[in-house]
């Protein structure tokens, strides 16, 4: 029984699972562009068997299908996996998904909570708004919205996860790339106080705008909407004109767009100072959420699975490379990183700027910000060409490794299921506990679990790329 109704769910495996909740109501019609309102009540069971709809998003990778209205509006939904709905007390993991703010949703197979729910903690996941419907810059709008979506769905948690044998006051939010971005909000932000109280965040991307650079952001693409208004225009017009900007406008680099360009997409959270007041490191600097226990890290070789795809040869990069360097990076960024990578090629040292600007410093620096108790990790794994790149730790994590992304990203390797055991036994005796087995971290030491074939506890194992970017830290783009 949930606070709107009742809902039944299947049986898999032992595991209780109820798929496509509502959490709020549908955020389009009279509520396009609006906070997210709660869900209406319905009479009778709900059928909780199937996902809701998919957020409206870019189909960014190949052979995703372009998503469309007829599959519904009511996304804002969640899903529920646990192991003893009957029961009281268990640990809550809320999972957070990524997708570089334009794309992703909670049905995707790499998300099934099955395994680590048998883990003995009750699992969510949840939908919430991306693109221009979740955090375009838009008059008259709530800033933020997907954010805003996020406290609302954790607020359904702390409602309604004890019906599901769930403690809503032993929660722990976890999330990936954008999904992990958002946590970084999340610890900071008024609203989301009080709601969780540990956090997991995998690959924090250090992209945030200024309501100015926001603003930009919109008039490109109303003007791609013919000087219609984005909360009037149709979800597929709005989506096509969203990604007419990304495609045609942030090809130069750095052109009209400086660094956000090297971003290469044009949503993410804005530092609004309502919604979200600051940037996450100086408000964790300064104390905020002192009292969640944070777990922080990145892959090591983050960037390579977006290299992967740039067909460009070293000739090509080199100027990137030049351009990067003067855009991103700290003073001195080009004698450190060659003096770190002697001989590299230009795709080497382009792949380490960008992994570190992108993911890798923003998550060591969040951990050195924060002021609770803190654990650092890097997964060092490379069973593939691709290295221990961006995305590998989502199927350790959740165990999914028999699905499309776990084998394109581990090759099928079989010390792949050792290393998914140590994910899911750290995160959820982390979620137990707040102690996920190793040292906590210390920024003069910064002691890190280095996941491997060969795990082990590591002083500092990206020592050269912390010195060269902790003087100057994560900025907004603006």
């Amino acid at each position: 029984m949930t606070t709107a109704g009742k809902v039944r769910g299947t049986d898999e495996g032992g595991i209780a699972v109820f798929r496509g909740i509502p959490f709020a109501k549908s955020p389009f019609g009279p509520l396009r562009m609006a906070a997210p309102a709660p869900a209406d009540p319905w009479d009778g069971t709900r059928d909780a068997t199937g996902f809701g709809p998919r957020p409206p998003q870019q189909a960014v990778l190949p052979g995703m299908p372009a998503w469309s209205s007829a599959g519904g509006l009511d996304c804002l939904t969640v899903n529920v996996w646990s192991p003893d709905p009957g029961g009281s007390g268990l640990p809550v993991m809320v999972w957070i998904y990524g997708g570089a703010y334009v794309t992703g949703s909670s049905d995707l197979p790499e998300y099934d909570g099955r395994r680590l729910a048998g883990e003995g903690v009750v699992v969510v996941s949840f939908n919430y708004r991306i693109g221009m419907e979740g955090f375009g810059r838009i008059d008259g709008a709530p800033p933020n919205r997907g954010l805003l979506d996020q406290v609302a769905a954790l607020r359904w948690v702390q409602e309604n996860i004890t019906a599901f044998g769930g403690d809503p006051g032993n929660v722990t939010i976890f999330g990936e790339s954008a999904g992990a971005g958002s946590i970084a909000c999340l610890l900071t932000m008024p609203s989301a106080a009080g709601l969780f109280r540990r956090a997991i965040a995998q690959s924090v991307p250090g992209l945030f705008l200024t309501p100015e650079r926001a603003a930009r952001v919109t008039a490109a693409v109303v003007e791609r909407l013919g000087g219609a208004s984005p909360s009037e225009s149709a979800p597929e017009e709005l989506l096509a004109a969203g990604s007419a900007v990304a495609a045609e406008d942030f090809t130069a680099f750095p052109g009209r767009w400086g660094r956000l360009a090297f971003a290469s997409v044009p949503f993410m959270p804005v530092v609004d100072g309502e919604v979200l007041p600051s940037l996450p490191w100086p408000a964790l600097a300064g104390g905020a959420a002192r009292d969640v226990d944070l777990v922080v890290g990145f892959t090591r070789d983050e960037f390579d699975l977006f290299l992967s795809m740039d067909p460009r040869p070293d000739d090509d990069l080199a100027s990137r490379l030049d351009a990067a360097l003067a855009a991103l990076a700290p003073p001195g960024a080009d004698a450190a990183y060659r003096a770190a990578l002697p001989g590299a090629s230009a795709r080497r040292l382009y792949g380490t700027l960008m992994s570190d600007w992108l993911f890798r410093m923003p998550s060591a620096l969040l951990a050195d910000a924060h002021r609770g108790r803190t654990f650092a990790y890097e997964l060092a794994w490379s069973p593939t060409p691709l290295g221990a790149c961006h995305g590998l730790d989502v199927p350790l994590t959740f165990g999914t490794l028999d699905t499309p992304l776990a084998a394109m990203l581990t090759g099928g390797a079989p010390e792949g299921e050792a290393l998914s055991g140590q994910f899911r036994t750290a995160w959820t005796r982390f979620a137990a506990t707040g102690d996920p087995g190793w040292p906590g971290h210390e920024p003069e030491k910064a002691v890190t679990h280095v996941f491997d074939v060969g795990s082990s506890d590591v002083a500092d194992p990206e020592a050269s790329s912390r010195a060269l970017w902790s003087g100057t830290g994560v900025g907004v783009i603006d």
